[in-house]
């Protein structure tokens, strides 16, 4: 809104003109998400806490997490509403970098919002049943594709996507193969970070570290300088996805505040969901699909650790009658927790890891 808005009152005085820049709306961007967490978020627990919408703890799940039972959950509203709010104010609204992103947080937002009141206000364990929950995901996935392709955004065909370390070259797919790709890509990250979504400030904290990744990412494949010094392939508009990615990451730092251990709130499937599709979105917009395997690392070794389980799990009880596990417990910071690992110690441990990751990432800019 500012961009619109301010600039042309540049001739009144100067300080106007600097709504123009990215840079400057970026840092603007990343301070509002910020303080409207810290604003609202004791309004939304105390709302969350009124309301009974408490946290429903798996029985099979590690002992130590049933005292958590009755934590206000849903809070990934607050995550939606600090992005989205400060991504309306300092975003240029007609770039379709920013309208995707905003409606892939939007649209998951509402369907965990739904598996959530499902499970704390219906009683229903299970939340929204798997395959409605994979329909809502992948149907979103299918209309994204589908307009890319229809709507290129960037110069180059949308079924092209780039591939880390090597410069100038792209992977091209077969159209239907695309949208495939894409409803994959989008359903696949949005779970994986559902399923980081176990321990205290586990998943905000490795959102944080994503989003600000991408940002970096949007803002120097958005420029004609830096996209070609560095080999990258120019996406005329994709500097303005930065201003959402550093809301984004403001805005789970800001979550973070109030879902440290010991967490006064959790962000439930309204939260994870959303910011999953969002991290997922970035990285399809910004044709570096394959590069989230790097970013969200930590999101990766999750999802695989449950996949193994559970495909091991199954073989063996075929096999030889008894099914038998590979990890203690799935997802695998719970495997860490049943080591004897302290809850906090797991979580900064994979926050390393998830920082470790992003560098890893970004080295594929300059190594190429």
């Amino acid at each position: 809104m500012f961009f619109h808005l301010l600039p042309q009152f540049s001739d009144v005085s100067i300080i106007f003109n600097l709504f123009r820049y990215q840079t400057f709306r970026a840092v603007g961007a990343v301070v509002t998400a910020l303080l409207i967490a810290f604003v609202l978020g004791p309004i939304v627990i105390r709302w969350l806490k009124r309301l009974r919408f408490g946290q429903v703890i798996r029985a099979e799940g590690p002992k130590s997490h049933l005292d958590k039972a009755d934590t206000p959950t849903m809070g990934g509203a607050l995550i939606i509403l600090s992005a989205g709010l400060s991504t309306l104010l300092w975003a240029q609204l007609t770039n379709w970098y920013t309208i995707l992103c905003l409606l892939a947080l939007l649209w998951m937002g509402l369907l965990g919002f739904l598996d959530d009141y499902l499970k704390v206000i219906r009683g229903k364990t299970e939340g929204l049943v798997a395959r409605y929950k994979l329909i809502g995901q992948i149907s979103f996935g299918v209309g994204v594709g589908l307009f890319l392709l229809l709507n290129p955004i960037s110069p180059y065909r949308s079924a092209w996507t780039g591939v880390p370390f090597f410069s100038d070259y792209m992977l091209a797919f077969w159209d239907p193969a695309y949208v495939a790709f894409v409803a994959i890509v989008l359903t696949g990250t949005s779970n994986a970070v559902n399923l980081s979504d176990g321990l205290d400030g586990l998943a905000s904290g490795l959102i944080a570290i994503a989003a600000a990744t991408f940002a970096i990412l949007a803002y120097v494949t958005g420029r004609v300088d830096t996209s070609a010094y560095l080999g990258l392939f120019y996406l005329p508009g994709a500097g303005e996805m930065a201003i959402f990615a550093v809301a984004l990451s403001g805005a789970a730092i800001g979550f973070l505040w109030f879902n440290a251990h010991p967490a006064e709130v959790f962000m439930g499937d309204t939260g994870s969901l959303s910011t999953g599709a969002a991290i997922g979105i970035m990285a399809i917009l910004l044709k570096a699909e394959f590069l989230l395997v790097i970013v969200g690392g930590v999101f990766v070794l999750e999802a695989l650790s449950v996949i193994i389980q559970t495909s091991y799990f199954r073989y063996t009880a075929r096999t030889s009658g008894q099914g038998r596990r590979i990890f203690k417990m799935s997802p695998l910071h719970h495997h860490f927790e049943k080591l004897g690992w302290p809850e906090s110690k797991v979580v900064i441990r994979f926050w390393i890891v998830g920082i470790l990751f992003a560098m890893l990432a970004m080295s594929t800019l300059k190594i190429r």
